[in-house]
């Protein structure tokens, strides 16, 4: 095990102890989250095609609510006012309060946009707009969505003065910050806060993992840290994940690169994706480009369609562990010799595994290699056990063939693609 994996998984026992528990709150998460930041304008034209693409969740301003459920469409609020300063001034205060008071018992409101990226500076303002929300619609969600590991520690650390924010830049490539117990540390101190200062619904995060000259080194430490804090916290997590090439430093991504991110989101179980970005000009190399849809929204809208089905299926399920095969990528860990699952193959491979406390009920095998195909070997601990795995398309468990006398079982995998079993007995 390499230094910088061996730093983080020691510190995830540390981090169990020290887990910052969020106060139970309205807002509960009803359905898997498909999404997307950068909307198209709410047009009926538009919001039928999101709509048939698969995502169940869009951005619009107050006057287009009926017209996003309509097309059986949620929704996030997209609005100025719903900004910390507006709670300085009483005038836009009261503003604020009647705009919530207009659209809280509209049907189509999932939740209200806030921020992106903010620093923890940012947050004691950003705990009183929460709180603020929360008082007059505790029913719908507060959105804000995170930097990723690799953002610089003046990044993490900057206020929300738009001043502080313009010198310490963007994450734009992983030169901010390398990999190493700093980084490490900075993220879950960044995370912790979050938690217990906004104390949110949700955890939501971005992290862009395809550039140009190779693979970022963080994705799966990003992944772990954001899950760890998730499940300390008791709250669901969000991933947003690479779809265009809006920084000169990021690749385009394909289909495979595309179902790698979801499925390996999936594994680390998180309950939502969201595409980056949706809506743009052709130099934004989106979904779609100067209003046009690209063949890598219909790849989207491919994986959607599995969304809409196991993403129910993922929602009642927990975490209980996720580990890879070697060699071992920063942040992760080797599965162990005595897990009820264990994989072997030439490949490369991600095992989520799912249940309630000690008992594994479910596992998921995604291929790490976006690359090529694979088929891995499965071990199962108890070769009597049933297995059955859903399928995605159908929406049905289907039973799948244990070799009895080894207890082993054959998982063909397309590049970065993942499959999802159940276990009965369970362990």
């Amino acid at each position: 095990m390499n230094t910088i994996a061996r730093l983080t998984v020691t510190g995830f026992a540390a981090a169990a102890v020290m887990g910052v528990v969020s106060p139970t709150v309205a807002w509960k998460q009803d359905k898997f989250v498909i999404t997307f930041w950068c909307p198209p304008p709410a047009t009926d034209a538009n919001l039928s095609a999101v709509a048939a693409e698969g995502y169940n969740l869009t951005w619009a301003p107050a006057d287009a609510l009926d017209t996003v459920h309509k097309h059986g469409l949620k929704a996030l609020l997209q609005d100025p006012l719903i900004n910390p300063s507006s709670l300085d001034n009483p005038e836009q205060t009261q503003m604020l309060r009647a705009l919530i008071d207009r659209v809280k018992d509209h049907p189509a409101i999932e939740g209200y946009y806030v921020t992106d990226e903010p620093g923890s500076g940012a947050f004691s303002g950003l705990g009183r707009l929460v709180r603020f929300i929360r008082e007059h619609d505790p029913k719908h969600l507060s959105y804000i969505n995170l930097f990723p590991t690799y953002a610089t520690k003046e990044q993490l650390g900057v206020s929300a003065d738009a001043v502080e924010r313009a010198k310490v830049g963007i994450p734009t490539n992983f030169a901010g910050s390398g990999t190493n117990a700093e980084t490490i540390a900075a993220y879950r101190e960044y995370l912790n806060n979050f938690i217990s200062i906004v104390k949110p619904e949700l955890i939501s995060y971005d992290h862009y993992h395809f550039l140009k000259d190779g693979d970022g080194s963080q994705y799966f430490l990003n992944l772990e840290l954001i899950r760890e804090a998730a499940l300390k916290a008791k709250l669901p997590f969000l991933n947003i994940i690479q779809a265009c090439t809006i920084e000169p430093s990021w690749r385009q991504v394909n289909r495979n690169e595309l179902r790698f991110l979801v499925y390996t989101t999936l594994a680390y179980g998180g309950k939502g994706i969201s595409y980056f970005l949706y809506w743009g000009p052709k130099s934004y190399g989106g979904l779609y480009q100067d209003g046009l849809r690209t063949e890598l929204a219909l790849d989207a809208a491919e994986i959607n369609r599995e969304l809409r089905q196991i993403g129910p299926i993922l929602l009642n399920m927990q975490s209980r562990a996720v580990y890879h095969s070697k060699p071992l990528p920063i942040g992760t860990r080797a599965i162990p010799a005595r897990s009820a699952i264990r994989v072997f193959g030439d490949g490369q491979y991600v095992l989520g595994l799912f249940g309630n406390g000690r008992k594994t009920t479910a596992f998921m095998i995604v291929n790490r290699d976006y690359r090529k195909p694979s088929t891995a070997l499965v071990q199962l601990a108890n070769p009597n056990a049933i297995i059955e795995e859903f399928d995605r398309h159908t929406g049905e468990w289907i039973g799948y063939p244990v070799d009895r006398i080894t207890g082993k079982i054959l998982v063909s995998l397309a590049p970065g693609d993942g499959r999802l079993f159940r276990i009965s007995p369970v362990y």
